[in-house]
């Protein structure tokens, strides 16, 4: 199982380094390059309606799972306490799905804050 190190900042720097998870707590984001190795840098919007940022005073997590879709690489992990764990691949029915149901989590969470 290979590690992933993080770096908290406030701006996310013009270079990445492989294997580190830079997170800006102030831009509520968190980006690192695809830990397939292909070089992508993967981008995850932290949100009630995106992923979560787990920071335990030592390692970090973040949930849900990363699933890079749109990469030829469509690599798909889980980041828990700083450990990479690989998931399954996807089938493009399950991505299509997968986004459905985002979506309308997305439209419950914004509607119900309106009322």
């Amino acid at each position: 199982m290979k590690t992933i190190q993080h770096k908290f900042v406030e701006f996310i720097p013009d270079k990445l380094e492989e294997g580190v998870l830079y997170i800006s707590i102030e831009y509520c984001t968190a980006i690192h390059k695809c830990v397939c190795g292909c070089g992508n840098e993967v981008v995850t919007p932290l949100s009630p309606t995106d992923w979560e940022l787990i920071f335990n005073g030592k390692s970090v997590s973040l949930s849900p799972s990363i699933g890079n879709w749109n990469f030829k690489c469509r690599s798909h992990y889980f980041i828990t306490r700083n450990k990479i764990r690989n998931a399954r691949q996807w089938s493009s029915w399950e991505i299509k799905e997968g986004r459905k149901d985002d979506l309308k989590d997305k439209e419950k969470y914004f509607k119900k804050g309106k009322n």
